[in-house]
């Protein structure tokens, strides 16, 4: 990032080491210095994608994640969403520990200034029935909008995506890969075709390889060379077809 000049990504979707839960062979890095240059490099208007979540430690989680997000707001990020990465498929866990199944990881969606979004969109339940909004007032009463504003009008067939997504986890040789779905819904969600899109800790590839499968250009940093060929690797064939056009 330091040879990057300012205000040159528009969108980062990445996932941190975090809480040495993996090896990631024997690298660490530094958390305050990557946040500091991060928001130097992106554009204003531009995203960070942090997909992050705690260790447990002597009875208690971290709290890493609630204290890298606090950081990226020092250093001058808005706190744009705090959106929930859901795992379908996880296991049981020990149940010596008296809690409810961790199942789930934070996606702080990081903003400098005012991004765009092209959101997805999906089935409403209430499709096709009258429509009638409502706020509340102060006192928690419900006030709603006179009936002569809303007659007619009927409940849309699809509405904006929440903010919990549900994924099947990847799997693959890095040890802890996110799935190439998640990449992509951000890539979409985030970013316009021709934009840059950056993994700072580039994995296996999969930000490089969705953003490719969406017309988005890419960089991925990697200092590990044993992650970085396994990027590679996925990603040559794609450089390939490129070529033949």
């Amino acid at each position: 990032m330091s040879r990057m000049p300012d205000c040159f990504i528009d969108l980062v979707v990445t996932s941190p080491p975090y809480d040495n839960l993996r090896k990631y062979n024997g690298y660490s890095f530094d958390f305050e210095a990557i946040a500091k240059e991060l928001f130097r490099v992106v554009k204003v208007g531009g995203v960070v994608v942090w997909v992050v979540a705690d260790a447990t430690v002597n009875g208690s989680e971290t709290g890493t994640s609630f204290r890298q997000a606090l950081y990226f707001m020092e250093c001058g990020f808005r706190l744009h969403d705090t959106m929930i990465y859901r795992k379908t498929t996880m296991l049981p866990r020990d149940t010596r520990i008296p809690r409810y199944y961790q199942e789930f990881e934070y996606m702080f969606v990081l903003a400098k200034g005012k991004p765009m979004l092209n959101p997805i969109r999906e089935k409403c339940l209430w499709a096709g029935s009258n429509a009638q909004t409502y706020s509340r007032n102060q006192d928690g009463s419900m006030r709603f909008d006179r009936k002569e504003k809303t007659k007619g009008n009927k409940v849309n067939y699809t509405k904006m995506k929440g903010n919990v997504w549900d994924y099947c986890p990847a799997q693959n040789d890095h040890p802890a890969p996110f799935p190439e779905q998640l990449a992509k819904d951000h890539i979409l969600s985030w970013s316009n075709e021709g934009d840059l899109v950056y993994d700072c800790f580039g994995g296996s590839g999969t930000t490089a390889k969705m953003a490719h499968e969406f017309n988005r250009n890419w960089i991925l940093s990697e200092i590990s060379s044993e992650y970085a060929a396994l990027a590679q690797k996925r990603i040559d064939p794609y450089l390939r077809q490129m070529k033949l056009f």
